[in-house]
Parts: C-alpha cells; structure tokens; sequence
C-alpha cells in the first residue's frame, strides 16, 4: 500500500507542478490557452489526489471492519 501511495503521489506532482507552471504564464501573459492547460492539469491532480484519499479511508474502513469480524488480528 505504501509503493501505491509514493505512485499516486508522484503523479499528483507529475500533474500539479505543470498546473501551477501554466497557471503563473496564464497569470503573466493572459493567454485563454495557457489557461485551459492549467485547468486541465488541475483536473488530472484533483482525480490523483480524492483517488489517494479514497483508497486511505476505504482501506482503513476494510481493515476495521476485518478486526471487528475476526478474521484480522
């Protein structure tokens, strides 16, 4: 779980250092297609990080729910 997580977070700054990049040349320049690049990118970082999140809290629930059963000590 921890190599997914190290993934997921590696692609999170694979998609959110481009946003930020485009962002501050659309913030320079004002050009509307720097602006959907970086509206794109910041689309791709949000999936990557709720995805993260997801996977944290659902695999706790499992894991919870497993010692409660028994069947995970």
């Amino acid at each position: 779980m921890r190599i997914f997580f190290w993934v997921l977070g590696v692609l999170f700054a694979l998609s959110a250092l481009p946003a930020t990049f485009y962002f501050v040349l659309y913030l320079l320049r004002g050009d509307d297609v720097l602006r959907d690049r970086a509206r794109a990118y910041y689309v791709w970082a949000k999936v990557v990080f709720l995805v993260a999140f997801n996977f944290g809290i659902w695999g706790h629930v499992v894991v919870a729910l497993l010692q409660v059963w028994g069947l995970l000590r």
